[in-house]
């Protein structure tokens, strides 16, 4: 069983990530936190395999509870929830100590599968070290697609702005997922911020 801490400052937030866990049988929420100061104190009374941490949030933020919980805790995991999908965020959080990086766009798909890597002992969603990247040689019409999609459009709203057929520019995404090796939305808008193709939120 793996056991759990909720951070984050909105409660309706918490609520929602209790629900969405306790659908999972491997895993228990042994509690919930609104402020990284409080999260600092229950982590350290209750002890869990992982915590999952807002970035933004009062007292302490998500990066400073994160350095503290790591150095009193180095066997407790922390998972970094972020509306941010700059890469400077994501170092911030892999040099305080954190083992993964969630976007709240993806929660509902990624989060029981990030906790469960990151108390495996992986790394999940963390930018990689700079400069051990491949080059992948994208046409202009996949740049043009992968562009829409890091600006946040879905299939159909490409579609219209290109003028192409729904199914069209979902080969462009399968083959920019192929080339790139990466298969979620969110690691596609990463690729295509670090390679200058779109600007940071």
């Amino acid at each position: 069983m793996i056991t759990v801490l909720l951070v984050d400052d909105h409660a309706l937030v918490r609520r929602g990530f209790r629900r969405l866990l306790e659908d999972e049988p491997d895993m228990e929420v042994l509690g919930e936190a609104g402020d990284g100061r409080t999260a600092v104190e229950m982590a350290l009374a209750l002890r869990p395999q992982v915590v999952v941490m807002d970035y933004a949030m009062p007292e302490l933020n998500g990066v400073q509870a994160t350095r503290e919980i790591r150095r009193l805790l180095p066997e407790t995991f922390v998972l970094i929830l972020s509306m941010h999908a700059d890469e400077n965020y994501q170092r911030n959080a892999m040099e305080a100590g954190a083992s993964g990086y969630v976007l709240k766009s993806e929660i509902s798909v990624d989060l029981p599968a990030a906790i469960r890597e990151v108390a495996g002992g992986a790394i999940h969603g963390l930018v990689p070290p700079p400069n051990t990247e491949p080059e992948v040689d994208l046409t202009p019409r996949e740049k043009q697609v992968l562009q829409l999609i890091a600006q946040g459009n879905a299939n159909k709203d490409i579609a219209a702005i290109l003028n192409l057929s729904v199914n069209t520019v979902s080969v462009h995404r399968n083959n920019l997922m192929h080339k790139t090796n990466l298969h979620r939305t969110a690691e596609l808008v990463l690729y295509a911020i670090r390679k200058g193709l779109v600007s940071p939120p």
